[in-house]
């Protein structure tokens, strides 16, 4: 059999590709993760107290790592296509940290003196960013996998936003211990551990999603 003849046969036998969507992987690899870091969240640290759920810094600390990581999810799905531009993903991202960081800004500079170091640091900051790493090793590992069953060009960007999307889902679950409320505190601790988080991705990147 002539070898034109062979690709010939093989193509009329061959049926539709398979449709198949990051969010489909990513999705239940993100709720996965987050289920097992909100669990060990709660078990090693316990729920913040319920009186705090009235006050606006722990829904500030969710709603923020929240849109980080709806915002590398979309990083994501733009990287795993080769060609495909995350110019307006990264756009988004880079738009939610400056807003944080402009609010955290205005929050200092509104606390009495006296009282703007324990806004900063408040007492867990050595404790947050490497929390938040710590557990986003399990969503980490889901989102490695999802980005592996499709075609990443730019590894160590893919990486990155791989460990974007697994620090963001790791903060909101950390949020649900973190007693700080400090809208600064917030925006420098949790945005270091996220990005912490994103680095170690970028550095794994090229290591496990070659193909």
């Amino acid at each position: 059999m002539k070898t034109n003849e062979l690709i010939a046969m093989l193509s009329t036998q061959a049926g539709p590709a398979p449709k198949i969507s990051l969010a489909s992987r990513l999705i239940p690899a993100g709720i996965a993760g987050g289920l097992l870091a909100a669990a060990m969240v709660l078990s090693v640290l316990g729920l913040i107290p319920s009186e705090m759920f009235s006050e606006p810094g722990p829904w500030i600390k969710i709603a923020y790592a929240g849109t980080l990581a709806f915002g590398a999810a979309w990083l994501l799905a733009r990287l795993g296509r080769p060609g495909a531009s995350g110019k307006q993903a990264t756009t988004a991202l880079v738009g939610a940290v400056s807003i944080m960081g402009l609010a955290g800004a205005a929050s200092y500079f509104a606390t009495p003196e006296v009282e703007r170091m324990e806004a900063l640091m408040g007492h867990s900051w050595l404790v947050c960013p490497w929390a938040i790493l710590g557990l986003s090793l399990p969503v980490m590992v889901g989102s490695f996998w999802a980005m592996k069953g499709f075609a990443p060009t730019r590894l160590i960007s893919a990486g990155m936003a791989c460990g974007l999307f697994s620090g963001a889902v790791a903060a909101v679950a950390y949020a649900l211990a973190c007693t700080e409320p400090a809208a600064p505190f917030i925006a420098i601790w949790y945005t270091l551990g996220i990005a912490l988080c994103g680095a170690v991705g970028a550095f794994l990147g090229p290591r496990l999603l070659n193909w």
